[in-house]
């Protein structure tokens, strides 16, 4: 994957989030029941026997009774880690579990990192080749040039299973895609147009030999080293640089780029001067791939060529080459078909496929994360990495490859059944929450953390300022978060912004503004002040309500409700709204919302409707249609009972109002969510089972919540406050930094509140 070097993220964040939770990236769960004697004697002795025999019988089984055809292995021996180098097989182990992680995130592909440690080819190919049984693809990563050909071709050679180093040929892919689309700009022909690659090593060599497939002529291609151009009858190259000489007078990379439409640059920062720029042809394409810092800008480039097209590997400049747009879905799709290789007509195919989703309507949670007019164009002819439509395409666009090149063991028959499984196998919210993070980049706010001495707050407020989501301000003792920051490593604590009662300018506006506010309820202007100085959120919440930040963050030193309390004691709810709490259960491939699960001890039936509709919006602000069930004990009034008057009323109110959504209730949560039970009911409203919980109470809902939690091993977000006048967001006091931090950027961002 490409690097992102504008999120330059510290040395103490980064081990951090390594040592965190459970040590590294990864970890194994069982896919069935392990529960009971009988579900272990299933999962190994002597239930095991079956499928073992049946194996035996038909090795084709295995893809039927183990995981072998979703699982891939990634296999480095760290001699080209990242743009570290060679520093072993041991060192790469965090990059190839994060690797794995991405096969996940991505394509829903399970994914093992294997690490070998040899610096001999024929050892390595040797022990990846006996693997075979293991794993239904390859994954190589991180080996250096050449050494990374020969294993490449030997494993494919004698392996019956997809086999792709990522390095070479997952820049080339996206690389390709790119060059289509800036070709289709600029109104070339591939064929015809004048390449100029600078650098020889693995990726430079795959995006060349890609780019030919796809079109361009040998001849139009000059390839350039460290030493200068690669010519017919140059002496001193190996085999697979002298694959690409041509016959030429041009003997450096400036004497080469005279003319030339594209330049291809793997290579180093700064190779590329503004002079050789200025040498190309009309509407030059540059891809300045150099990693971490591109052979030239694109600021730089388009000084002296405003027509130029530029795609570096930065996420921080448009036309990002990123590889994890290609070798997810590439063995998504080649697994799916149980492909024996990955071979030239699945990369053309990739490349393709990328390039023609570019040349669509750009959905509107994508352009939100590159601007909200962004459309294909010069500054966007690669699509973005959480494009929720890649898996689909890519995948099918393979897998149709795969079949027509005669490598897919087991076709596909439908493909738009196959595309609506591909789409179900990943849950939007990530996709959606990826986007919020990088659109809180692009327009940074203020957060007021409340509880800055807590040291689970201030690792949070930390990661928002590194991670680059806008400045936090920190509510506590000066010198005592001074010196908590400087224990946390920070090299600069002096820089962050504390605010501090004892010494804050703001106290006395605060004072006048708070007492203003309570004189009619109670209170002495002594009391308001004695609050100011002493209670941390009163103190925050007026720094919000004064316009000193955008959104805040409380809840770790004290309960949900106590926190609550103190809030309303300087902020209301917006005009007409109840608040309430929203709890997100997030799974693979599915998001469930329970709300109210905060406030609302007994709801009415008009809170009720208003909760719901305030959810459902929620809902489709995180990618989801929503559909709602008001829970109950009673399904249909069946058992009848008390309390079920208010829940039949919140969905005549809705009735009324005609929501834009759907609505059922009341009933049980297997009525809800289980679609065997939902078919008992065919007048029921829900298409699907429900993605909205509506609990009737706070008892229920809170349990439900906190139960769900601690039993249900899914990602939890919230509770999320919803309908106060101000963004603010209260954590629970089990919360740790990366879930303080991820509440912040949802206030912060305004996707609720």
């Amino acid at each position: 994957m490409a690097d992102d070097n504008k999120l330059r993220f510290t040395e103490r964040e980064a081990l951090f989030y390594h040592e965190t939770i459970r040590p590294g990236k990864i970890e194994i769960i069982a896919s069935k029941p392990m529960a009971t004697q009988r579900d272990l004697s299933l999962a190994y002795s002597p239930g095991v026997a079956a499928p073992v025999e049946a194996i035996a019988a038909d090795p084709a089984k295995a893809a039927i009774y183990t995981a072998r055809s979703n699982l891939v292995a990634v296999i480095s021996n760290g001699t080209a880690i990242l743009g570290l180098g060679n520093l072993g097989a041991l060192a790469s182990k965090p990059v190839m579990e994060g690797k794995a992680v991405l096969f996940k995130r991505f394509a829903d592909v399970d994914s093992i990192d294997i690490e070998l440690d040899t610096e001999d080819c024929d050892a390595l190919i040797n022990a990846v080749a006996l693997m075979e049984p293991t794993f239904g693809g390859i994954n190589l990563e991180d080996i250096k040039a050449p050494e990374c050909f020969i294993i490449e071709q030997a494993l494919r050679e004698r392996m019956k299973i997809p086999v792709m180093h990522d390095d070479q040929h997952g820049t080339a892919i996206i690389a390709a895609a790119g060059l289509i689309n800036a070709c289709h700009l600029t109104g070339r022909k591939i064929e015809d147009v004048k390449v100029v690659v600078n650098g020889a090593g693995a990726s430079a060599i795959a995006c060349t030999s890609l780019i030919k497939s796809l079109g361009v002529r040998h001849e139009n291609v000059t390839m350039c080293d460290s030493k200068g151009v690669i010519y017919i009858g140059r002496e001193n190259i190996d085999q697979f640089k002298s694959a690409h000489a041509i016959a030429t007078d041009a003997r450096t990379l400036e004497d080469a780029i005279a003319g030339a439409d594209v330049f291809l640059g793997l290579s180093v920062k700064g190779a590329l001067t503004q002079a050789m720029v200025k040498k190309m042809a009309s509407k030059p394409i540059i891809f300045a791939m150099a990693n971490p810092d591109p052979e030239i800008t694109p600021p730089d480039a388009k000084a002296v060529r405003p027509d130029a097209i530029v795609a570096t590997g930065r996420s921080d400049y448009p036309n990002q080459v990123n590889n994890v747009l290609g070798f997810p879905f590439i063995f998504r799709g080649a697994l799916d078909v149980q492909a024996t290789a990955i071979n030239e007509e699945m990369k053309i195919a990739a490349a393709e496929a990328i390039a023609a989703l570019a040349r669509e309507r750009v959905p509107e949670e994508v352009a939100a994360a590159y601007g909200k007019n962004q459309q294909f164009g010069t500054e966007y002819i690669i699509p973005a990495p959480f494009d929720p439509r890649l898996i689909e395409r890519i995948s099918c666009a393979v897998a149709r490859a795969a079949m027509d090149s005669g490598v897919a063991q087991k076709p596909i028959e439908d493909f738009n059944a196959y595309g609506l499984k591909l789409k179900a196998r990943l849950n939007p919210t990530t996709t959606v929450l990826n986007q919020v993070f990088e659109d809180l980049k692009k327009n940074p706010k203020r957060v007021i953390f409340a509880e800055a001495e807590d040291e689970v707050v201030l690792r949070a407020a930390i990661q928002f300022r590194d991670f680059g989501y806008g400045t936090p301000v920190l509510v506590g003792r000066t010198e005592a978060t001074r010196a908590m920051l400087a224990e946390l490593g920070v090299e600069d604590p002096d820089s962050y912004e504390i605010q501090n009662s004892k010494d804050s300018i703001h106290v006395p506006a605060m004072v006048d503004y708070l007492y203003k506010r309570l004189q009619r309820r109670g209170f002495m202007e002594r009391d308001v002040r004695r609050m100011v100085n002493q209670d941390r959120n009163v103190f925050s919440s007026l720094l919000l309500a004064l316009g000193q930040g955008d959104a805040m963050i409380s809840g770790l030193t004290r309960t949900f409700a106590q926190t609550m309390k103190e809030v309303g004691l300087v902020l209301d709810p917006k005009p007409g709204q109840v608040p309430f709490g929203i709890h997100l259960m997030i799974g693979k491939d599915y998001t469930v919302f329970l709300a109210d699960t905060t406030i609302n001890e007994r709801p009415s039936a008009e809170d009720l409707a208003h909760i719901a509709t305030e959810t459902a919006a929620v809902a489709r602000r995180l990618g989801h249609e929503p559909r709602v069930a008001f829970l109950s004990f009673s399904t249909f009034g069946n058992p009848s009972g008390r309390w079920l008057e208010s829940i039949r009323d919140a969905v005549a109110i809705l009735d009324e109002r005609k929501a834009n959504f759907e609505y059922e209730g009341e009933m049980a949560p297997d009525a809800a969510l289980n679609p065997k039970v939902m078919a008992n009911y065919p007048f029921s409203r829900l298409s699907q089972p429900a993605n909205i919980l509506i609990m009737p109470g706070l008892q229920s809902a809170n349990i439900s919540a906190k139960l769900l939690r601690e039993l249900g091993g899914n990602a939890t977000i919230g509770p999320m406050l919803i309908g106060m006048e101000k963004p603010v967001q209260i954590a629970p006091m089990t919360s740790i930094a990366p879930d303080v931090l991820q509440l912040a950027v949802l206030a912060a961002a305004g996707v609720v509140g």
